[in-house]
């Protein structure tokens, strides 16, 4: 027989970590929702994601009670090397900020927060197939699909959240006169791998060289993560260990002797990006968050960190919606989420273009990219600018007064302007 609708204040298509953490927070408000993905947990956790969190996140996943195994088992970064013309160049985030970021997976952030909603009792159901969100413009909007035991359900709520990613049903339910969408697609990507290898540095190394772009990352203490700029098309079976570390080695090469630490090669992959943001991010009763709204190039570790900036002003905006009954404040969550997520369009996409070789890069483009790089490099104001970026604009720390253009975005009056 049919079974009777599951009715929720908050529906969320998406169990990935910006899913699971507002299904957390709205939890902590006294909010009940339902959580659904299309993946296993065991898929979700079998899928090897770096991670950079920055401070408030790290914050928002302790403060907040979801664990506080970031702290144990996460590496505290101070700063990165921004390495060209051979040499390597520290920026000290500490020392101009006064703030770090953690080197911790991804995939041990949703690790953290599964745990979190299985120990409080949250209603999360992985493995369903043939999801559909429907009716988003009714005041019960729902959510269909088949159950991992086969079984058809169907929850009806007051508010629908989309956080399925960019590939998810959500995003793309929104009828194309109703989203208007920003993008930009880039010639290069990453050859990501795996490594068994002790560290090759204590912190991130951003390179820029003649053959293309190359990341030093760090994992464990034996496995460690790099990335080198490739052909979007590059086939990754074509590249035996002895190429990949041929390659990197190439690439970080200099006077000062640096070199890499090898070992074997347990992963390789390629990796596609570019710059994307859908507006608006709400249509009738569903809100969208994370990359089902917009994405960015991995270059400035901005992916993540966006995904839990949205469902943090989200969770607020729900409160105020469903508990206070102040609705307009998901009118509000949309022009406030933005605002972040251009800031962050912007400087990731400066870090991509400043590092990347493109096609057809001609020698005046190389020396205006060193030029740059010097420019941040030999300018506490340059360095600064990086490091508040790469750490987060973090609403905790001194100096951060919300100005007349923040209002403008808050308000949702529309994009910066000059003043007057």
């Amino acid at each position: 027989m049919p079974q009777a609708p599951t009715r929720t204040p908050v529906g969320i298509v998406g169990a990935g970590p910006a899913g699971l953490m507002l299904s957390h927070l709205l939890a902590l408000a006294g909010i009940d929702s339902v959580v659904v993905d299309h993946r296993t947990r065991a898929e979700i956790e079998g899928t090897s994601r770096a991670g950079i969190l920055e401070a408030d996140n790290v914050r928002l996943l302790t403060d907040s009670g979801v664990s506080d195994r970031v702290r144990r088992d996460g590496s505290p970064h101070d700063g990165i090397a921004l390495r060209f013309g051979g040499e390597s160049h520290r920026v000290d985030f500490r020392a101009l900020v006064g703030e770090s970021v953690w080197l911790y997976p991804q995939t041990d952030v949703f690790t953290d927060l599964a745990d979190a909603r299985a120990r409080d009792g949250g209603d999360v159901r992985f493995g369903v197939s043939d999801t559909q969100v429907v009716d988003l413009t009714t005041e019960l909007p729902g959510i269909l699909f088949t159950d991992a035991d086969g079984v058809a359900r169907e929850i009806r709520c007051d508010i629908l959240v989309g956080a399925d990613g960019s590939r998810g049903v959500c995003r793309s339910t929104v009828p194309e006169a109703a989203r208007t969408h920003f993008f930009r697609e880039y010639p290069y990507a990453w050859f990501g791998v795996l490594v068994e290898a002790p560290p090759s540095a204590p912190e991130l190394v951003y390179t820029h060289s003649e053959r293309g772009f190359a990341l030093i990352s760090q994992r464990t203490e034996s496995v460690q993560r790099m990335y080198f700029q490739c052909d979007p098309d590059e086939d990754p079976a074509a590249w035996p260990d002895d190429r990949i570390w041929a390659e990197l080695q190439a690439r970080v090469r200099g006077a000062d002797g640096f070199t890499l630490k090898e070992g074997p090669v347990t992963d390789r992959s390629v990796l596609r990006f570019r710059s994307f943001v859908c507006e608006p991010m709400r249509y009738g009763n569903m809100l969208l968050a994370g990359d089902a709204a917009h994405t960015v190039p991995p270059t400035g570790a901005k992916g993540l960190n966006l995904a839990l900036a949205d469902v943090r002003l989200l969770a607020e905006a729900l409160e105020r919606a469903l508990v206070k009954g102040d609705r307009t404040a998901l009118d509000d969550y949309g022009p406030r989420a933005l605002r972040r997520v251009w800031r962050a369009q912007h400087f990731s996409y400066w870090m991509t273009t400043m590092l990347h070789r493109a096609p057809g890069t001609t020698d005046f483009d190389v020396r205006r990219q060193l030029g740059e790089l010097a420019a941040v490099v030999d300018s506490t104001a340059g360095s600064t600018y990086l490091a508040e970026a790469y750490t987060g604009w973090s609403e905790n720390r001194p100096g951060r007064g919300r100005g007349v253009q923040d209002e403008r975005w808050t308000r949702g009056i529309g994009p910066l302007a000059p003043p007057g």
